[in-house]
């Protein structure tokens, strides 16, 4: 597998797509792109955003993310960032809202363990979304022509920090997120997409 920096995709891999969401996103600031070891087929798509939903990837995940998690939760817990009037629906309006009608048609499946809420999913696009005290985030999975005739994943990541905290919270946990995180997730998709 390539390293987790070859991993990394510029801003423009994301942008300069025709994605949907885009139209919902205005406010919202791209954090992350990444390149997933996810190929195939035009048809393969629901496959990728089905290793994503199903189960609690944090418990399939090494220990250094677990323990990295764990200790957010912790202090989520007991800071009550996480609480649930700092989530969607209440500190935050749902995106659901700015949905046309179209994308509304098409939820996606909801996320077993993680919290987040599907937001839809169509052919090479799937969206969903969480918030809490810190920012109000959008994952989104895109299904991408590879070059050689079929297709690969891509993970972006949106954020609209609250305020100075948020701000100050996502910078913090930027190294984290990239240098232990992120390739461990994208190690994971591998194993997974492998089997």
């Amino acid at each position: 597998m390539a390293s987790s920096s070859e991993a990394r995709l510029s801003a423009s891999a994301h942008m300069s797509r025709p994605w949907r969401i885009h139209e919902l996103t205005s406010d919202f600031r791209l954090e992350d792109v990444w390149a997933l070891p996810a190929r195939g087929g035009p048809d393969d798509f629901p496959r990728l955003v089905q290793t994503y939903t199903r189960g609690d990837p944090i418990q399939r995940s090494p220990r250094p993310v677990r323990t990295l998690f764990a200790l957010r939760w912790k202090i989520g817990e007991l800071l009550g960032w996480d609480d649930p009037e700092t989530g969607v629906g209440s500190r935050v309006p749902t995106l659901r809202d700015r949905l046309p009608t179209d994308l509304l048609e098409h939820p996606g499946p909801e996320f077993e363990a993680l919290p987040f809420t599907s937001l839809f999913q169509i052919g090479d696009e799937f969206a969903a979304e969480t918030a809490n005290r810190t920012m109000h985030g959008i994952l989104h999975l895109g299904w991408v022509p590879d070059g050689n005739g079929g297709f690969r994943g891509q993970l972006a990541v949106l954020v609209n920090t609250n305020g100075l905290f948020g701000n100050a919270y996502m910078a913090a946990i930027r190294p984290f997120r990239h240098l232990i995180v992120y390739p461990s997730m994208i190690r994971q998709v591998k194993r997974e997409w492998q089997e």
